[in-house]
């Protein structure tokens, strides 16, 4: 019988879900030429970086089994306390103890496309998902540390279910009648404040896409309503926009 060709080999291991590569290394392992031998190690390196990530994951549960008598663990974050323009959003997640998803991490560490897979995997799996925001005028209102405890009120209140635990990203939320524990970078810390983070972002990113096609002279798809150098300059070209926070601005126009 003729022995199948490497190409085809390849192709096959390309397109196996890594969960199931070792089905295919048994399959193949008798074959020693060197193309299938260095297909099979790929493969193997393939396996050891998933068993990698799970075990990073496991780690950043550990909050969430400490906590573990508590039925429903709500994960909060906040993205866009910084920026120049644009609202503060914040995410809450209540996750399935039993969900796996892997590569959670703090949403500044993953790439944008990541974060946009990761996104549409959170709200598939969360058991309950939520994100508040508020206005750049609220903003400039209250000013932007209590803006953002109220845009966390707003995603937990819009959970459909009431946690019985916050794990929280460093804060301690005011007027919140549930427990809280607030982690010190919690969001590389902690799968459900991981998740909460990805989901504030994503949003608030996309909002902010929004409003470059709206505003496209100031460049807000590029960098977000920060206060980068060409954001500067179209503020002082342009003047403002009502998505800018004046309590930020200063003297820039």
């Amino acid at each position: 019988m003729a022995e199948t060709k490497i190409s085809t080999i390849k192709a096959e291991f390309s397109a196996c879900p890594t969960e199931r590569l070792c089905e295919l290394i048994s399959a193949y392992e008798s074959d020693k030429r060197d193309g299938v031998q260095k297909i099979i190690a790929s493969a193997q390196t393939r396996i050891a970086k998933l068993e990698a990530e799970r075990a990073r994951i496991e780690t950043m549960k550990f909050f969430e089994k400490k906590y573990g008598e508590f039925e429903y663990i709500c994960g909060v974050d906040e993205a866009g306390r910084g920026p120049l323009a644009g609202p503060v959003c914040a995410g809450a997640v209540i996750l399935r103890k039993d969900t796996e998803i892997l590569y959670l991490n703090d949403s500044k560490k993953l790439t944008p496309k990541k974060r946009d897979e990761l996104f549409d995997e959170i709200k598939e799996k969360a058991l309950a998902w939520s994100v508040g925001m508020s206005d750049p005028q609220r903003i400039d209102e209250i000013n932007i540390l209590q803006a953002t405890y109220e845009a966390m009120r707003k995603a937990i209140a819009g959970l459909g279910v009431k946690p019985d635990i916050l794990l929280n990203d460093f804060v301690v939320i005011p007027d919140i009648d549930i427990k809280q524990v607030g982690i010190t970078g919690g969001d590389a810390k902690s799968v459900s404040i991981a998740a909460a983070s990805i989901l504030a972002k994503v949003t608030r990113d996309r909002l902010m896409d929004e409003y470059d096609a709206q505003y496209p002279e100031y460049g807000f798809a590029k960098h977000k309503g920060y206060g980068t150098a060409q954001h500067i300059e179209a503020i002082k070209a342009h003047g403002l926009t009502p998505i800018h926070r004046l309590s930020f601005v200063g003297n820039l126009t």
